[in-house]
């Protein structure tokens, strides 16, 4: 009974961040919510005896395994659909989709001082979020685990499935690229 409690409490504190590392890689919010659910069931169904510090390293591979999945099947889709598309004609796409529209708000006892400032948080926010979601996939997948799930590089290149010195590598070239991207917007943080 103690690890389905472990269980239940890690799965909560991880949803968030791990739809939006879905949303970053899929750029579709219903198939990273498809996908992070996917995760969590797998998690739950073949891990949840686990001890509860195995639960983020698990987590993160099963995560990466899905979101890897999901790309391989939305590539052969959109390739059947684009060669198709040429003899249908309708061309409808969805353009109101904006994986930025999941960013959570501030909590309450971190609100800015003036509204002038909010838009300034607010906008340095989602140049970020773009700035991240254009990074390649291996290097965005090592920056948000390190960075963001706060994992070490050992953690990282186990749920990754590779050396250290690829993480190390990955996080390297991701920061350098965010910085610059970030400072040729005018953005020093």
């Amino acid at each position: 009974m103690a690890f389905r409690a472990e269980l239940s409490a890690f799965l909560q504190g991880i949803e968030k961040r791990a739809f939006k590392q879905a949303v970053y890689a899929l750029r579709n919010e219903d198939a990273a919510l498809d996908a992070v659910q996917d995760a969590m069931l797998k998690l739950s169904v073949s891990y949840g005896d686990r001890p509860a510090q195995e639960y983020p390293m698990l987590f993160q591979r099963i995560l990466q395994n899905v979101i890897y999945d999901a790309l391989r099947r939305q590539k052969v889709r959109n390739t059947w659909t684009t060669l198709l598309s040429s003899f249908v004609g309708d061309g409808e796409e969805d353009a109101d989709n904006d994986p930025l529209d999941t960013i959570a708000g501030i909590p309450e006892g971190d609100q800015p001082d003036t509204p002038h400032r909010q838009y300034e948080q607010a906008r340095v926010l989602e140049a970020i979020e773009r700035e991240i979601a254009r990074l390649p996939n291996r290097q965005r997948e090592a920056f948000l685990m390190r960075y963001w799930e706060e994992m070490d590089i050992a953690e990282t290149a186990a749920a990754m499935g590779c050396s250290e010195g690829s993480v190390k590598t990955h996080c390297s070239r991701a920061t350098q690229t965010l910085a610059a991207a970030l400072r040729a917007k005018g953005i020093v943080l």
